[in-house]
């Protein structure tokens, strides 16, 4: 009994630590720097560790009770997604949050008047358009945005904002499942506990992740006071996420050479 529940302890913190690895935290970082609420921040951290437990769930357990075998290339491709999707989510930061700041003049009848560009925000979504200060002018009413129009579509599914989390999870569970299970097999002979250990696992990844998204908000909160600065902190986040998954893509890609003859490929 002290055995078992010295591994189940086990496979809690290393599930924990397990969502303090790089690729995990920038991705996050990058959702969660376009929240002001801890509250909202940790409903994120907990939906990214429930993806990614799913999948380590699902491609565990096949390869624990079914013997189930990756082929180099599969766990290549699985691998590299996460690249890919880190260079999404870097590229939709840098885009939603750029900061354009430009003055023109507009001739009316009481002679030259500036016109703005500055970033507006409508709950998640930033955008940037021209707008006059004398008198204030927004070119559009608050609820036509395209963050209001999925409000609207989607009203009665309170979980919607919550799914790109969850699939960010889902695909970082591909890269490591893997890993996992293999790992699992050499310590736990028995196929059951050994599937138990993966939803421990999985726990401890989901408590994980909410700590992180959680401490990620409240330093953005904390250094983030003006809108100006709390932008710049976003973009640093997208720029991050990019070059990490630049450098991850071509890592697998052309290192481990998912794109040559000899793919070599070891779960980790």
């Amino acid at each position: 009994m002290a055995s078992l529940l010295s591994i189940i302890a086990l496979g809690f913190f290393l599930g924990m630590r397990h969502a303090t690895d790089p690729d995990h935290v920038i991705a996050v970082t990058t959702i969660v720097s376009r929240q002001r609420s801890i509250a909202r921040s940790a409903w994120i951290g907990i939906f990214w560790g429930i993806g990614h437990t799913l999948t380590i769930l699902l491609v565990g357990a096949a390869i624990i009770l079914f013997g189930l075998v990756i082929p180099p290339r599969i766990g290549l491709s699985m691998e590299f997604s996460v690249g890919l999707m880190l260079i999404v989510l870097g590229i939709m930061n840098v885009v939603s949050f750029r900061r354009s700041i430009s003055v023109t003049a507009l001739q009316t009848q009481e002679g030259l008047e500036a016109v703005h560009a500055h970033p507006y925000n409508h709950g998640d979504y930033v955008h940037t358009h021209l707008h006059r200060h004398s008198p204030e002018e927004h070119l559009h009413r608050p609820g036509q945005t395209p963050l209001d129009y999925l409000d609207r579509a989607f009203a009665d599914k309170g979980l919607y904002q919550y799914f790109r989390p969850l699939a960010v999870g889902i695909i970082h569970g591909l890269a490591g499942s893997a890993a996992v299970a293999l790992l699992v097999l050499t310590t736990i002979r028995n196929s059951y506990w050994a599937v138990a250990y993966l939803l421990i696992f999985g726990i401890g990844t989901i408590a994980g992740m909410m700590l992180i998204t959680m401490s990620i908000a409240s330093t953005f909160q904390f250094v983030g006071k003006s809108r100006r600065f709390s932008h710049l902190l976003a973009v640093a986040s997208g720029l991050l996420s990019l070059a990490f998954g630049l450098l991850v893509a071509y890592q697998i890609g052309f290192v481990n050479g998912l794109f040559t003859g000899h793919p070599n490929w070891t779960p980790r």
